[in-house]
């Protein structure tokens, strides 16, 4: 009897009685179970393949991109910008589109907007400026600034103050938050936005006081007490 007993208490535990229940709708369902391990291993597979694919991408990406960088740093704007058909090279524009998914990719809109605005043409940069995924922190403080100076470059004054606040608080620090503070304020000033400028003058005076923006500050917080 105790070894019914204890059969029946083996029986009863909830990990054997799940195990069971599990066995028996594997035998009911193992052809639908095997379809989805398949697909499973075929999403895996993709994964890693992809994985693979995207290494090869970049490497591509950032083979072409330092040949871009050469014209690039030759001055040679217009080829860096379309490459050069003879010699069969890529420019930043091909390599922004045909690699955007890269970090290559994306580095090379960044190029193609400062190579636009050395050709004068601002609409075009402004157009890889947006395109560009800026990098969080300091790295990214001179693209969100540039941004700004390529809007006042365009006339877009009230969208450049915008830019150049959004660069100073990007990431918050004495060497550039001052700066692009002071850069807003002056424009919020200028297109007649007083509430704005003056808000981000005392900004700057109290949290920065010792910045190298601190006179020009203080002059245009007079400016606005007058006007």
């Amino acid at each position: 009897m105790a070894d019914n007993k204890k059969n029946d208490d083996i029986t009863k535990d909830p990990l054997i009685q799940w195990f069971e229940n599990a066995n028996a709708y594997f035998q009911a369902n193992k052809n639908s179970i095997i379809g989805v391990s398949v697909a499973v291993v075929v999403v895996v597979a993709s994964i890693i393949g992809y994985s693979f694919y995207s290494n090869s991408q970049e490497e591509q990406a950032q083979q072409l991109l330092s040949i871009a960088e050469g014209y690039y740093a030759e001055g040679d704007y217009v080829k860096a910008l379309d490459g050069d058909s003879f010699e069969l090279t890529y420019g930043f524009k091909a390599i922004a589109n045909d690699f955007s998914g890269t970090y290559a990719g994306n580095l090379a809109s960044y190029y193609a907007a400062i190579s636009s605005y050395q050709l004068n043409n601002v609409e075009d940069a402004l157009f890889y400026m947006e395109q560009f995924d800026v990098p969080d922190g300091i790295l990214g403080v001179g693209a969100k600034n540039l941004h700004a100076k390529l809007y006042l470059s365009q006339g877009s004054v009230e969208a450049a103050a915008k830019s150049f606040e959004a660069a100073a608080r990007w990431d918050l620090n004495e060497a550039t938050t001052p700066s692009n503070l002071l850069s807003a304020a002056e424009l919020y000033f200028e297109i007649g936005d007083k509430e704005k400028a003056s808000a981000l003058v005392e900004e700057i005076l109290q949290d920065y006081p010792n910045s190298t923006q601190e006179a020009r500050a203080e002059f245009l917080r007079g400016s606005l007490a007058t006007n």
